[in-house]
């Protein structure tokens, strides 16, 4: 079936920023490289700014504008809501989005509480029974070096886990004088370094391994307390033009923990890391191997293999830019690196495909329940002293 016959599905946005870009450009070239068994139409995005909104739709080819979120929802001709608003807004739009019969694809993290990735959860799960998908938007997953890590976890070529590390390190808010963006406030973002960025190592640390994080031992830190109003950071407009506003998230979290399979990991998510621009640094030591990765040379994973002899021994740097390697089949001749933004597009296909055979896609909303359950502890854990505090699981849908 050529492309022209296939079935098509009308994609809602609502976000224009950073994500609502990264996305547009995802489902832009899902339909160019990948020809899923669903083509994706780029039918309406919605922004409370109309003037920007319309900019991005433009650019990247989205037919419509709306102002309101709720009209887009309403609208016949839109089949998925892709979220890409900040924490605040997700429980309230994607509850709207599935009580309305519509497939949601939200941003990480699913919600700014335990009680709304709960509500979020549970309505998910009801909307299955009628075929309505969602899946919670961890889109690093995606990038195929670690999807390899994951298969080679999977088939059991680093044996038993035993440790795991992780890191997100960013810099992006050493400046003491960088505006306070609404990700710098509990009320919009949930939580700061721990949700934004933290919140992918647990992700993947989770995929890569299949098991679940039970509890933590955490301490968080807010170097800066007090920010200027006016400005913009990371392409991000301020609400406001003067004065000064209190950080009320944290800048950086450390938390120690344990794996439901008895591995010990440890954890760190700062923006405070001075030099670090998107580093995502990862390391899984098994009884029979590591794995070893790092996002500032993301075509790249080392893999150590402890059956090798020991004059052979040593970490091995696989480029995974082969064909035969997770998603790559889809772009470029072998050695010719992906970026950033190629896994928004192997994140738009996994849905579509998902959605066209009738399958829950993941990370799941249950799993973006799992990861919020797992901030929630952190968080509890800083503000108790760095007590251990159990994390509550978190079971598949039935």
């Amino acid at each position: 079936m050529s492309s022209h016959d296939r079935p098509t599905i009308g994609i809602g946005m609502i976000g224009y920023s950073f994500m609502g870009q990264a996305h547009s450009h995802g489902w832009r070239n899902a339909r160019s490289f990948f020809d899923p068994a669903l083509m994706p139409e780029l039918v309406v995005i919605s922004g409370r700014d109309g003037a920007a909104a319309s900019d991005v739709a433009r650019r990247f080819g989205w037919r419509h504008v709306e102002t309101d979120w709720r009209e887009l929802i309403a609208r016949d001709d839109v089949d998925l809501v892709d979220i890409c608003t900040p924490g605040d807004t997700h429980a309230e739009i994607a509850l709207a989005a599935l009580a309305a019969g519509k497939h949601v694809l939200c941003e990480k993290p699913l919600a700014n509480t335990v009680e709304e990735a709960i509500a979020m959860a549970d309505a998910a799960n009801r909307a299955r029974a009628d075929g309505i998908r969602s899946m919670v938007g961890f889109t690093y997953r995606r990038v195929p070096a670690i999807t390899h890590a994951r298969n080679l976890v999977r088939d059991g070529r680093i044996g038993e886990i035993r440790h795991v590390r992780a890191q997100y390190l960013q810099d992006w808010l050493t400046d003491p004088e960088s505006p306070l963006t609404w990700r710098l406030r509990k009320d919009r973002a949930g939580s700061g370094a721990l949700g934004d960025i933290g919140a992918h190592v647990i992700d993947l640390t989770q995929f890569i391994t299949g098991e679940q994080l039970a509890g933590v031992s955490a301490i968080t830190e807010t170097f800066v307390k007090e920010r200027p109003l006016s400005g913009a950071v990371h392409g991000l407009r301020a609400e406001v033009s003067e004065g000064r506003g209190q950080v009320t998230v944290d800048d950086a979290a450390v938390f120690v923990g344990r794996f439901t399979g008895g591995a010990l990991a440890t954890f760190e998510a700062t923006r405070f890391a001075t030099g670090r621009k998107n580093a995502i640094r990862l390391e899984i030591n098994g009884s029979g191997g590591s794995i070893a990765f790092d996002f500032e040379d993301m075509n790249v994973l080392s893999f150590f293999d402890a059956s090798a002899p020991a004059t052979e021994a040593g970490f091995t740097r696989i480029l995974v830019t082969e064909p035969e390697h997770p998603y790559v089949g889809g772009w470029w001749p072998a050695g010719h690196g992906l970026g950033y933004e190629h896994a928004f597009t192997h994140q738009a296909v996994d849905l579509l495909e998902a959605i066209a055979e009738g399958r829950d896609p993941e990370p799941s909303f249950a799993d973006g329940l799992a990861i919020q359950r797992a901030l929630a502890a952190v968080e509890t854990s800083a503000a108790s002293g760095a007590a251990w505090t159990p994390i509550e699981l978190v079971a598949a849908p039935s």
